[in-house]
């Protein structure tokens, strides 16, 4: 028997922090098993806002509400280029269980229009979350590229106002730009393939990128890009194989995992440590897992001459020392 409107309102407002609790457990997967096959993108997740069901249900006119929004937790994987999109597909095929896959991008006989390559899976999420029926819950993952995210965001501002019909200048205009978003991820690709051409180029990006995504699953604070460059180098200089790394580095973090969060905590951009002293720079930074690692990992001699042959202050590793709890 379908929920009525009322009962569904009720029954998503006492599920809802459960449902959360799957969603953040969820994100953490999908983040760890994508570093470690090397798929370059962001993972956010949000689980949809009470008044947004409620919203939802009476824009959709939905018969069955409970069953036929099923967005009520959402997931978003932005990849850099559409070169990363079946790799990030075919991860997350194989670590979640998928019910369904919208995949839009060949469907035969629109060639000669301008539309959203829409890129969707339902999937259930990990943790052993259920409702009290027994079902399992399940998430909307939607997997796009920086250009598609950015033109559908700006989209969804523009063209989708409840009872309103936007402009048809307004609406060409921005589906015009989808030929450029199709021109910015061809060109971005192509970049990227011949930046494979210049191996030391690669690997301390392919090492920042793997550090970044095993970062995220740890806190989501901005970070100094060009500072991540400068040590990034210095690193890369105490690691042999960096595509073996990427299993190494998802390893310790897993291992070590209350351990480092307890070190972001107490020396990380909002902590007291930090705030008091403005020292401990490298604690809100993605390269300081790496740091950590080959402090933890017999590497700290080979870490300290690479560092003393840089430009970089010695307070920044020594202060990473202490916080690991190791003489340099």
């Amino acid at each position: 028997m379908p929920l009525s409107v009322h009962e569904a309102f009720q029954r998503y407002q006492l599920e809802r922090p459960r449902i959360i609790e799957a969603l953040d457990t969820t994100k953490s997967h999908l983040e760890e098993h994508l570093a470690r096959r090397r798929v370059t993108c962001q993972v956010t997740a949000r689980a949809k806002e009470v008044s947004s069901f409620q919203t939802k249900v009476y824009r959709k006119n939905y018969t069955d509400p409970w069953r036929q929004i099923t967005d009520k937790a959402g997931v978003r994987v932005v990849v850099p280029h559409r070169g990363l999109l079946d790799p990030a597909l075919n991860e997350i095929r194989r670590c979640l269980d998928v019910v369904e896959v919208q995949d839009d991008r060949h469907t035969p006989g629109h060639e000669d229009r301008l539309r959203y390559p829409r890129l969707h899976l339902q999937a259930v999420m990990v943790g052993n979350k259920a409702d009290p029926e027994g079902t399992p819950y399940e998430c909307e993952i939607q997997l796009r590229t920086e250009a598609v995210d950015l033109w559908s965001r700006m989209s969804h501002k523009l063209l989708y106002k409840p009872g309103v019909a936007p402009p048809a200048d307004v609406s060409r205009s921005l589906y015009r730009l989808i030929a450029l978003v199709e021109l910015f991820d061809l060109e971005v690709e192509r970049g990227v393939k011949a930046m494979a051409q210049h191996p030391e180029l690669v690997r301390s990006s392919q090492l920042l990128n793997v550090a970044e995504q095993v970062y995220r699953s740890f806190t989501d604070h901005p970070y100094s890009a060009d500072l991540s460059h400068s040590v990034i180098d210095v690193l890369s200089r105490t690691i042999d194989d960096a595509d073996a790394y990427t299993e190494q580095l998802t390893q310790f973090a897993d291992r070590f995992r209350e351990r480092i969060q307890r070190a972001y905590t107490d020396y990380g951009p909002n902590s007291a440590h930090f705030l008091k002293h403005g020292r401990y720079l490298l604690a809100s930074q993605p390269e300081s897992l790496i740091i950590f690692e080959r402090l933890a990992n017999n590497a700290r001699f080979r870490l300290r001459s690479a560092w003393d042959t840089s430009e970089l202050p010695d307070n920044m590793l020594t202060d990473m020392a202490q916080v690991w709890g190791v003489a340099l």
